[in-house]
């Protein structure tokens, strides 16, 4: 910036940094603009001022700013941040709501105010989870891509399997935020699908870790994510995954009721992805399976689903499925509530209610407690 201003932004940086009190700061910051008003770089000035009070969180100081027409979507020489995305990266919810209540570009620049609320979150230090509602709300793009291919769920991805490797502690913190962020997404139409590759897919990370993220996988699945991958250099199929992840824990169970317990989350989310995806695959054979392990747990809960598989869908479950499309699109858990049908139905397509009350079933859990 040129010389000139330099006197201009150490009295704004002294008038910021010394002033405690919201209205002083308004006040002695209006005195010191309307000094300066006629100074060539006065705007240039008053712009980069909006952008460090907004990394500050000084909602006041940032609305007299505006009101002398300093540029709401300024990009810092520097980092290209902008005011919208500085108050992101630092949750600032307050600044965040009266930048964009402003009119601020929740979509400017490759990564936008969306990701990079993201990618400062982590469930521990920052939970930047009003932030990421209130974009939402006002019309962030939920599935927008940068150039690297990063996507909010990418992004959310990459936190999952951060708390899978934390500490006990940490994975419950991190899990409940990731389980919170995701409910936002799913419900302003993200595709908990998408990654840069199949196998860094939301769904797919947590149908191989079903047991460690188990709220997450049913949370998935009752809003329609894949059970299937089918694509020209990838297939899997979400009973695949989950038995080989069974096959596995079985293996190192230490005592019945763990065996018991992870035998009861893959049928609920079996029985889950047989009710809402879209597309449930056939059975993968048997001697895959008896490749792999020759369990007899294992091996009956597969001969279930044979029998399932020869059998037409009962009643009840396609009643479910027929509800359940009949109240798109998701969320329906408000529709449903609505309806004037007798609780105990209400129960029965709201699954999450048999097993919410299960010890352990509704947090996440890293792999090295796991057993």
């Amino acid at each position: 910036m040129a010389v000139e201003v330099m006197p201009f932004l150490h009295g704004f940086r002294r008038i910021v940094y010394e002033q405690e009190d919201g209205e002083s700061v308004s006040g002695a910051l209006a005195d010191l603009l309307d000094r300066e008003s006629q100074s060539p770089v006065f705007t240039e000035g008053i712009s980069y001022s909006l952008f460090r009070v907004a990394h500050l969180g000084l909602v006041s100081a940032a609305e007299v700013l505006l009101r002398y027409g300093a540029d709401l979507n300024f990009e810092d020489p520097v980092s290209y941040y902008n005011p919208l995305h500085i108050a992101v990266l630092r949750n600032k919810p307050d600044m965040v709501r009266m930048l964009i209540s402003q009119g601020a570009d929740i979509e400017k620049r490759d990564r936008t105010a969306l990701l990079h609320a993201l990618a400062s979150s982590d469930g521990l230090t920052v939970d930047n989870v009003d932030n990421i509602q209130l974009l939402l709300e006002r019309g962030a793009d939920v599935n927008a891509c940068s150039q690297d291919g990063e996507t909010p769920m990418s992004s959310l991805t990459f936190l999952v399997k951060e708390a899978l490797d934390s500490s006990v502690r940490g994975a419950k913190k991190i899990g409940h935020f990731c389980i919170r962020v995701a409910h936002l997404l799913l419900r302003h139409g993200g595709d908990a699908n998408q990654g840069e590759l199949w196998e860094q897919s939301l769904i797919y990370t947590s149908l191989e870790n079903f047991d460690l993220l188990f709220p997450l996988t049913a949370l998935l699945l009752q809003h329609r994510a894949c059970f299937l991958c089918s694509q020209s250099t990838t297939y899997w199929t979400g009973q695949e995954l989950i038995f080989t992840r069974l096959a596995q824990v079985l293996q190192e169970a230490s005592h019945a009721q763990e065996t018991a317990d992870v035998l009861n989350k893959a049928e609920v989310l079996l029985d889950l992805a047989l009710i809402y995806s879209p597309v449930f695959p056939p059975l993968f054979p048997r001697s895959q399976l008896e490749l792999v392990s020759t369990n007899r747990p294992l091996l009956e809960l597969y001969g279930k689903l044979e029998e399932q598989e020869r059998s037409p869908l009962s009643l009840k479950c396609l009643c479910k499925r027929l509800i359940i499309q009949c109240l798109k699109p998701w969320p329906f858990e408000e529709k449903l509530r609505a309806l004037p049908l007798p609780d105990r139905l209400k129960d029965l397509l709201l699954p999450e209610k048999s097993w919410r009350s299960r010890a352990g079933w509704d947090r996440v859990v890293p792999r090295r407690s796991a057993h």
